[in-house]
């Protein structure tokens, strides 16, 4: 599964966000909101407004989610053990 982290600099909540992904083993690519307005333009049309937003196959959603970030770990657990 791709995973995408959108962030910002200096951004606390993508700091937890990405560390809460490394503590798990989620593998993920990072990418900085401010090199990509075109993207931060197209998140912000969808509602996104706050960082980080984290993109996956099947979901997307904004700020630090500690649940979803469980979430996530529990359905790629549930993958790689079929």
């Amino acid at each position: 599964m791709d995973i995408k982290v959108w962030s910002t600099p200096s951004c606390v909540q993508c700091m937890m966000t990405k560390k809460e992904l490394d503590r798990l083993g989620i593998k993920y690519e990072s990418y900085d909101l401010t090199e990509h307005p075109d993207k931060l333009e197209e998140f912000k049309a969808k509602g996104l407004l706050q960082a980080p937003i984290v993109e996956t196959d099947i979901k997307v959603w904004s700020g630090f989610r500690i649940d979803k970030i469980k979430s996530l770990h529990s359905f790629l657990l549930g993958e790689n053990h079929k």
